[in-house]
């Protein structure tokens, strides 16, 4: 036995042995190829480039691409700010050669003990490589030609210029590459005026910028300076009292006006982070490296977009954003924001604009409900959660495509109970919404999501409308090519289904009525399409405002989502119905469609349904071959989930409910009338008074000089009562008659002689 263990052992060691031979000669050998890899001297020392963009038509967009302009030398800046950035990202940078092995070693146990490459132990000198010349992937072979080019550098460049050309090269969020960018976007100074606690704020910034924002994380921001200034502290850089000094101090930015701002919310600033995503290349690397962005922007539209919001009543500090999405070809034809922040990176509650994807859409799939589906709006409570109406009003019961339509809020939370809070997740998550682990509760019906998403996911998600029910990601990038004019990128769409045909038309029905009759009613007068819409509004509880406001709509061709908002969450006099539904309907107003008419799907058919008994007992049932035109609506249904009962309000002979008694002269008749028929009064054979519409105790009064006559109360359900169109009375009418006699009772008493 022990033989066996030990040969077992000995076994083991020699393919670990055999394992570590191997990997360090492949190692080895592809360090020794990477050797001849070219160092670019012109990426590391040239501060200002540009890529170029282009529209749909091969013309260049004429925004400004360039970036990293601002160049600050070394020796402009106080030596507490390059010392900043060396103790919180390379310790050791005027000790190694480039490589820190030791870093490396601890970094190759961490990554081995979590079957990961999260940890990379990059020196600085590292760091500038990866950003110049390496894409963003971490692989083992990445990692090789980062170090065999660091290797290079490190013999070409010295400290000093390395350290420089890195400080003017790293990203530090918000489109700011190089510290004299970064200081003029956060602090609106120049980078050789930094404080020692601005200093550190950006030193700590660039380990994960939107982490460590001091826009959006300002308690991370804050813990992450700190800990920079401790760490200048260990190393001798700073004194016990600078650093106590420096932790104390609050953040202040000073983030300068919107023209700087926008910068960030250009449509080639989409462009170019969408291709950056795509080549896993930062945007320095792809200007370096001189690829070609070919995008879906379509200039007519984009101006139309932009002359829309030029057109529409300005609200003071709100930040506005709007995109138009050509939902055949998946393609983001244009785009619009207005904001100090990159508008891309901001996650906003979508309100009642999820209601559709989430709830309603979902139901309809799954056959739970129709549009005319009745639920009742009600006060109700689940669990902790007490859910309100906007109006604080509940309205009873009412149709799916009225809640929809005038945003109700009670219905779409019972509509996502009786589906499931994780098969709507589903859905929405097929249309590219993706939620936090803490969006489990009946509050995401309304949109209340923990971190939200940004307008460009909302508005994608409305494509699966018009496009029968697939999906696929919209793109800005339509293709790239590198310097040489070589295809390296190409969009290929590939939509996926994620609802049937007939729920996807069903959905889009309910929203035209919602631009029609409901919160998005000043879209009615749009002539040059059918359109579609849902409007959106986020609010603080007792505020006199709103956060967030939006309009979704779509046409047959296009979809066009607008955002009305402020980022500081101040309320604002927006609201989704308003400011940006004037946009969407000024851009719409102005475009010609080719195709102006949403498709019906075979899988959608009308039926006639009894709208008495959807009325008096809120079901949904076929209306009988002999009900009354007047009781019957068309309604739209999947012809999965088709309605199966009949009504049988109008299939039996009617009842007749009354009383008659002679008073003061007078035929008195008490009848219990019934809506939905006809009553026809006749004395003597001679028609005298016809009751309709009326239900409950009905009293009808008829002179009554003679001394005796014969009443006849006939009670119909009317018109069109048979199949063929003749009226059968043996089966639907009811007569009751009365004779009636004066009695002396029944006399008025005799007058007294007036002389008497």
């Amino acid at each position: 036995m022990k033989k066996i263990v030990k040969n077992c052992l000995i076994s083991f060691l020699l393919v670990c042995l055999f394992a570590v031979v191997f990997c360090a000669t492949y190692l080895g050998i592809n360090y020794i190829k990477f050797q001849s890899l070219p160092l670019n001297a012109e990426a590391l020392s040239t501060p200002a480039l540009s890529i170029a963009i282009y529209d749909s038509e091969n013309k260049p967009i004429k925004e400004e691409n360039e970036f990293n302009g601002d160049f600050c030398s070394l020796e402009s800046l106080h030596s507490y700010t390059s010392q900043a950035f060396i103790s919180i990202e390379d310790k050791d940078f005027y000790k190694h050669n480039g490589l820190n092995y030791k870093r490396m070693i601890g970094a190759m146990i961490n990554n081995i003990k979590s079957r990961s490459l999260k940890e990379g132990a990059s020196t600085i000198s590292q760091q500038l490589i990866k950003n110049t010349h390496l894409s963003g992937e971490k692989t083992f072979e990445r990692k090789l030609k980062e170090m065999a080019l660091t290797k290079k550098l490190e013999k070409s460049f010295s400290k000093e210029d390395i350290l420089e050309s890195y400080l003017n090269i790293i990203f530090f969020g918000n489109n700011c590459y190089g510290l004299e960018s970064a200081s003029e976007y956060y602090f609106n100074k120049n980078a050789k005026d930094l404080s020692l606690a601005e200093s550190c704020t950006l030193a700590g910034l660039i380990k994960s910028p939107s982490k460590y924002s001091p826009i959006h994380n300002p308690e991370n921001s804050i813990e992450r300076r700190n800990l920079v200034l401790s760490e200048m502290e260990k190393d001798g850089f700073i004194s016990p009292e600078q650093k106590i000094y420096a932790q104390n101090e609050p953040l202040t930015l000073d983030i300068q006006d919107k023209c700087v701002g926008n910068k960030l919310n250009t449509y080639s600033q989409c462009a170019i982070d969408e291709a950056s995503k795509i080549l896993k290349l930062s945007p320095k690397q792809i200007a370096i490296g001189g690829f070609n962005i070919h995008t879906y922007q379509n200039f007519n539209k984009q101006s139309a977009l932009s002359d829309a919001f030029l057109n529409t009543q300005v609200v003071d500090n709100v930040d506005t954003s709007g995109i138009v999405i050509d939902s055949k070809n998946y393609a983001v034809t244009a785009y619009i924001g207005n904001s100090n922040f990159k508008l891309m990176d901001c996650r906003r509650q979508p309100a009642s604009c999820l209601k559709p994807l989430f709830v309603y859409a979902p139901a309809l799939n799954e056959g739970v409900i129709s549009p005319d589906t009745q639920i009742l709006d009600e006060k109700i409570t689940i669990g902790d959660y007490s859910p309100t109406n906007v109006t604080k009003k509940y309205d009873g019961y009412m149709s799916v495509t009225d809640a929809v339509k005038n945003s109700v809020n009670i219905p779409a939370i019972k509509v996502l109970s009786y589906i499931g809070i994780d098969t709507g997740k589903q859905y929405a998550e097929k249309l590219g919404i993706d939620f936090d682990s803490q969006d489990d509760s009946y509050a995401l019906a309304l949109g209340g999501m923990t971190y939200g998403i940004n307008l460009k996911q909302l508005a994608s998600a409305y494509t699966v409308f018009p496009n029968k029910g697939e999906y696929a990601e919209p793109k800005f990038v339509q293709f790239i090519t590198d310097k040489n004019n070589k295809l390296v990128y190409v969009h290929h769409p590939n939509p996926q289904m994620v609802f049937r045909e007939d729920s996807a038309y069903l959905m889009t029905s309910i929203l035209q009525e919602t631009a029609k009759t409901g919160t998005s009613r000043k879209l009615v007068d749009i002539k040059n399409t059918e359109i579609a819409s849902k409007t959106g509004t986020v609010g603080k509880k007792n505020a006199s405002g709103n956060t967030d406001a939006y309009n979704i709509s779509f046409t047959p061709e296009e979809v066009v989502g607008v955002w009305f908002g402020n980022l500081s969450n101040t309320p604002q006099k927006i609201a989704g119905g308003n400011q940006p539904t004037e946009v969407v309907k000024t851009y719409i107003k102005n475009q010609n469609y080719t195709k102006t008419t949403f498709d019906i799907p075979s899988s959608v058919a009308e039926a006639k349904i009894d709208t008495l008994e959807l009325e008096e007992n809120h079901r949904i049932v076929l209306a009988s071959p002999y009900s009354p035109e007047r009781f019957t609506k068309t309604a739209l249904f999947s012809r999965f989930n088709m309605p199966k009962e009949v009504s049988k309000n109008f299939a039996e002979i009617p009842e007749i409910n009354a009383q008659s008694k002679i008073e003061n002269n007078q035929i008195v008749i008490t009848l219990d009338a019934k809506r939905h028929l006809i009553y026809e009064i006749y004395k003597d054979n001679i028609l005298t008074q016809t009751i309709s519409n009326k239900s409950g105790n009905v009293t009808i009064r008829l002179s009554f000089p003679e001394n005796e006559c014969k009443l006849k109360i006939v009670a119909s359900y009317g018109q069109n009562c048979t199949k063929q169109g003749l009226f059968d009375t043996r089966i639907f009418t009811k007569t009751k008659e009365f004779s009636l006699q004066k009695t002396s009772n029944s006399q008025q008493p005799p007058q007294k002689e007036w002389y008497i």
